[in-house]
């Protein structure tokens, strides 16, 4: 564990108090939202605008990390927008606060995404970035099982009383940003001279990377347009017949694999190389789906929640391992970033499309077209030359 500096424990709990806020939350958005007057399709706005917001930001924020030469600020800051958003969201429910306060949330996500995985990235070597990447994975998820898990025993003591919850919620989310102070600038010989960062100016980043750099991203995004959202999982379960209380113990179950997996998953990575381990997450993706188009019985659900919490593990923190292993260190930040950003909105249309294919064609079709999608993505990635002995120092 001597490759665990204190600086990625530090990042790690921080991760964990937010992400268990987040995630008290996340099963009880949506109703709660629905109790405040809140349409479907507001709904649908609302989260579409706030994930347009953490998307657009990542690239910026992720230059502006790496302009400067710092980090630490980018992560106190965005934890403490992120933080701040959820008293905020039950003082008031004029739609407009509302709006205001969520898209506060994904703010934050989006100022401290790249300098977070910058920072991530420098603790680590090119034979440690997999265990890294992937206890931080861990201990985040372990947040997405807490955070659920405490929801759900205050709403059995109190039902319906949304409104206290984004007050609790808001105790984990003070302890991650009282934790972030505990991180340590480095010193670095040369300081960068302040220069103006357009809002946009990472997408000049996207020209000049490495071409390594773009073939992978373009895989990535594939995977995530037809990557939808896990509440169509969810969805389904609920569909086939499993109580409420059932859908979100099957929810917590996927979180608990995924944290209990990324960190192993991670150190195997560094073992026999990130590129295969990805492509093994993928098939297994692969594998969830063309099971969920089916009609299945719980005890199958349970087997492919499992299959996808180990999905998870061998591809989310594995992703950010590879491609800060094939860009220069100085440009971290606004590689990880510019990819992030992309995602966000990718995920956003992603969820649209699913949504729409489910909508015209039912849920079968929606499960099956994204399997073998997944089957496609993985041909393209095997195409992909594995990560390099050493990094690119390219800018």
């Amino acid at each position: 564990m001597k490759y665990i500096t204190k600086t990625v424990w530090v990042l790690s709990l921080v991760s964990l108090f937010t992400d268990t806020a987040s995630e008290m939350l996340y099963p009880i958005m949506p109703i709660y939202l629905k109790s405040i007057g809140f349409s479907i399709v507001l709904i649908g706005i609302l989260e579409g605008v706030a994930e347009a917001t953490a998307g657009l930001s990542k690239g910026y924020f992720g230059k502006l990390s790496d302009s400067s030469g710092k980090r630490i600020p980018f992560v106190q800051i965005g934890y403490a927008f992120s933080a701040i958003s959820k008293p905020m969201m039950a003082i008031f429910i004029y739609p407009l606060w509302i709006f205001f306060a969520r898209t506060i949330d994904r703010f934050g996500k989006g100022i401290r995404t790249g300098a977070r995985d910058a920072i991530l990235s420098d603790e680590a070597t090119q034979e440690t970035k997999g265990k890294v990447f992937g206890f931080h994975r861990s201990m985040d998820t372990l947040g997405a099982v807490i955070g659920p898990s405490l929801a759900l025993i205050y709403l059995y003591y109190f039902p319906e009383d949304y409104k206290t919850l984004f007050f609790i919620a808001f105790i984990p989310g003070l302890l991650a940003v009282l934790a972030s102070f505990l991180l340590k600038s480095k010193k670095t010989p040369d300081i960068k001279p302040k220069v103006a960062v357009p809002f946009f100016s990472f997408l000049k980043y996207w020209k000049e990377s490495p071409s390594e750099y773009k073939k992978l991203v373009v895989g990535l995004l594939a995977f995530t347009l037809f990557n939808s959202s896990d509440v169509f999982l969810l969805l389904k379960a609920k569909q086939s017949g499993l109580e409420d209380t059932m859908v979100v113990g099957i929810y917590i179950f996927y979180n608990l694999i995924y944290a209990l997996f990324a960190f192993p998953i991670g150190i195997l990575a560094d073992k026999v190389g990130l590129k295969r381990v990805f492509i093994i997450g993928l098939l297994l993706f692969s594998v969830v789906y063309f099971g969920m188009s089916a009609n299945i019985n719980l005890y199958l659900f349970f087997g492919l929640f499992f299959l996808y919490g180990i999905y998870a593990s061998a591809t989310e923190g594995i992703s950010k391992a590879w491609i800060s292993n094939i860009t220069a260190k100085n440009d971290t930040a606004t590689a990880i970033g510019t990819f992030s950003g992309f995602q966000s909105i990718c995920t956003m249309l992603a969820s649209s499309l699913a949504g729409l294919i489910w909508f015209q064609f039912g849920a079968p079709m929606t499960f099956l077209i994204t399997a073998i999608a997944t089957l496609a993505i993985i041909l393209y990635i095997l195409t992909i030359p594995p990560p390099p002995s050493k990094p690119s120092t390219s800018n």
